[in-house]
């Protein structure tokens, strides 16, 4: 039995039954689509919260301390042998040295040193300057374990002192032995750095170049020739630190007068009076002085001294600087402003024409940004009115023609979603952030919102806000 042709079976295709529920769907795909598209391609507002703050203002510095100090050379050549600890005061007339040239001192040294006992009150003063130079100790300053290695020599010789004063006592005064008395009054340092007849006017740059200072340790019993420099009198307790300072704030120091200072080296502080010398023009750094009464004896050894000058912190509303804007206003006078019926807003009374050409007035609501109260003269918003616009003064005849402009410093609050131009009063500011005040009345209020970069932001635009910086916690 024949089959029949499978050549006339056709696919039946549904036809597409448009409704419109596809229509709605269709579109609000398609305005998704774009929405992305706009979002991706749109510069979003990064907001910032203005919190109250301070500047971080660096008023660390490592000063030059300069004093009233005389070095004296040694009487003869031979041997030192010190009888007084470094820092401690002598008077006049006090043995500070002799000088064995003979060096039989020496050899009665050494035959004594193996009978020498350190007490309970020897073992503590080491211990102490060992605790001392640990709790202080900074990797990046390798030279103070130098001067920790002569400091403790120092103590050692101090701590022989007795059993040298009995050893000289037996021996003669012709045996080779040579006493050197104080001439004055004053406190003994066993070094010198060339430093001791500088003047703070004579401080540059160059001076505060540790790399090249030198300075000369005087070691008990060591050699020394006739002439040599044995050891230094400080004859007074009126000390300077000269620091180098930023040109800019001379003017702040000079007006305190006596600023507070804090010792980093032990955590010291007291008062200093201000006195500024030379400058370096080109560095744009001036040397100021910083003189004490007091206090001295404690860093006697030091010739440089990292001082914090404690001053009044700067606080207010903390605000970035990429955040403020200048824009311009026009100059309306008080008496041109005028408070519509609804006794809320203020605005201007503008002269204006009908369709028929026929003179009239209108009123139109002027935002105000700022307020000269001595002068009476309001901050009015120039996109309200133009230049050569005609304003009448409430109950009188009197006009006055829109011309003058003026510009005020401030930053978009974005509070309410859209751009709102505030004035602020800068106090203080470095390179990153200002410090402006707060409270005023066309100003800024701690936790207000404000863009972050004023350079992208349009005037009385609506934003919409990417997220808040956290860099005012960076500082």
């Amino acid at each position: 039995m024949a089959h029949k042709s499978d050549s006339n079976i056709r696919k039946y295709h549904k036809p597409l039954n448009i409704n419109i529920g596809m229509i709605i769907f269709g579109v609000m795909f398609i305005y998704i689509i774009i929405c992305i598209i706009m979002y991706t391609r749109t510069e979003h507002l990064t907001g910032y919260e203005v919190k109250m703050g301070s500047l971080t203002v660096n008023n660390v510095y490592r000063g030059i301390a300069l004093r009233e100090e005389t070095l004296y050379e040694a009487i003869d050549a031979g041997f030192v042998y010190y009888f007084v600890p470094e820092g401690t005061h002598v008077a006049c007339g006090d043995l500070v040295y002799a000088v064995d040239s003979s060096s039989n001192l020496a050899e009665i040294m050494n035959e004594t040193a193996e009978e020498s006992m350190l007490t309970n009150s020897d073992y503590n003063s080491l211990k102490l300057k060992i605790m001392n130079y640990r709790s202080g100790f900074d990797e990046t300053a390798f030279s103070t374990v130098y001067d920790f290695k002569y400091d403790l020599q120092s103590e050692v010789a101090k701590l022989n002192n007795q059993a040298l004063l009995h050893a000289m006592n037996a021996m003669n005064e012709t045996a080779g032995i040579s006493k050197c008395y104080a001439d004055r009054a004053g406190a003994v340092v066993f070094s010198g750095d060339g430093f001791e007849e500088t003047t703070p006017r004579e401080i540059t740059l160059d001076s505060y170049d540790e790399e090249k200072y030198i300075k000369n340790q005087y070691l008990a019993a060591d050699r020394f020739g006739k002439n040599d420099n044995v050891y230094k009198l400080v004859t007074s307790e009126n000390w300077e630190i000269v620091i180098p300072v930023d040109t800019e704030r001379v003017p702040e120091l000079e007006e305190a007068k006596y600023v507070k200072v804090k010792f980093m080296k032990d955590q010291y502080q007291t008062s200093g009076k201000v006195t500024v010398y030379g400058s370096d023009a080109e560095q744009g750094v001036t040397f100021v002085g910083l003189s004490f009464t007091t206090s001295m004896i404690n860093y006697i050894t030091d010739r440089f001294i990292d001082i914090e000058l404690v001053l009044e912190e700067n606080t207010g509303l903390k605000i970035p600087n990429s955040a403020i804007a200048q824009r311009n206003f026009f100059l309306i006078e008080e008496d041109y402003i005028v408070l519509h019926s609804d006794n809320k807003t203020q605005g201007v009374m503008r002269q204006t024409f009908t369709e028929d050409n026929e003179l009239t007035t209108e009123f139109v609501k002027t935002p105000i940004y700022n307020v000269d109260e001595e002068k009476g003269i309001y901050y009015v918003d120039e996109s309200v009115l133009k230049v050569g616009d005609v304003l009448y003064k409430p109950d009188s005849a009197d006009t006055c023609t829109v011309s003058k402009q003026a510009s005020l410093i401030g930053v978009f609050n974005i509070n309410k979603g859209y751009a709102d131009f505030k004035q602020i009063k800068v106090l203080y500011d470095n390179e990153e952030y200002s410090i402006v005040e707060s409270n005023t009345s066309y100003g800024l209020r701690a936790y207000d919102h404000i863009a972050l970069d004023a350079s992208t932001v349009v005037a009385d635009q609506f934003v919409t806000e990417k997220g808040l910086s956290g860099k005012e916690n960076d500082e």
